[in-house]
């Protein structure tokens, strides 16, 4: 009698929306070996492009978000300063000039603009809930915070996501971070908060842009999620 062993297929433990936009940047030939990287999880962060990398200008720029101090960005721009003058690899340098850099453009936006007019309720963010299903596929989706509001008698909620990437991303992909940031707080409040569009926001720190979910419904930027994601599957 002969055993007939089935191989189980590849799965994906999670996507990231980065690699979503970088697959979309591929050619056709280039997609292929990306979703087979993604498969075997070979997709890593490289210097300038995401991870640890910006750790630092994101901790501080998350940290004056939610203390709505501004004076956070200054002290976290003195202590890189000092490192940059400790450290002797200039590679290390770099890292923290250029994390410096993006604190600085930071500071050029109106961060009233990028909140709600009201008293802000900043909501913990369970881990297990960080992977939405979309079209059978696991989406990651970390936002740097959710927040609850009062708004006109409304309990509402809403979200921002400061990304950090060399040379950034257009308005369409950023719009992608604040379409998935929207999905996000339907699947996961919608029963206790209206979810605010206007409060959907995704910021590159890089390029000083953001969007917001509310673009997307006007039209005023495309859907990509939905054709990334049918593209990608198809592979």
């Amino acid at each position: 009698m002969v055993k007939i062993i089935y191989k189980k297929k590849a799965q994906m433990k999670k996507i990231t929306v980065k690699n979503l936009i970088d697959f979309r940047g591929k050619t056709d030939r280039t997609k292929i070996t990306f979703v087979n990287n993604l498969k075997t999880e070979k997709i890593k962060s490289v210097d300038g492009s995401g991870g640890n990398y910006w750790a630092s200008c994101l901790s501080a720029i998350r940290n004056a978000y939610k203390q709505n101090n501004l004076d956070l960005l200054d002290e976290k721009i003195n202590v890189l300063a000092d490192k940059i003058n400790i450290y002797e690899l200039k590679r290390t340098k770099d890292q923290f000039q250029k994390n410096i850099d993006l604190i600085n453009n930071f500071k050029d936006f109106d961060m009233q603009l990028l909140k709600p007019n009201a008293d802000l309720t900043f909501l913990k963010q369970p881990k297990n809930q960080s992977i939405l299903d979309i079209k059978g596929l696991p989406i990651e989706a970390k936002p740097c915070h959710i927040f609850s509001f009062s708004e006109n008698n409304s309990e509402e909620i809403g979200g921002i996501w400061f990304i950090a990437q060399k040379e950034g991303f257009k308005k369409s992909e950023l719009g992608m971070f604040a379409d998935i940031l929207y999905r996000f707080l339907k699947k996961h409040y919608e029963k206790k908060f209206f979810v605010n569009p206007a409060y959907c926001i995704a910021v590159d720190l890089f390029n000083g842009q953001e969007a917001n979910y509310g673009e997307i419904k006007n039209g005023n930027i495309p859907i990509l999620i939905e054709s990334t994601i049918h593209d990608l599957k198809k592979l």
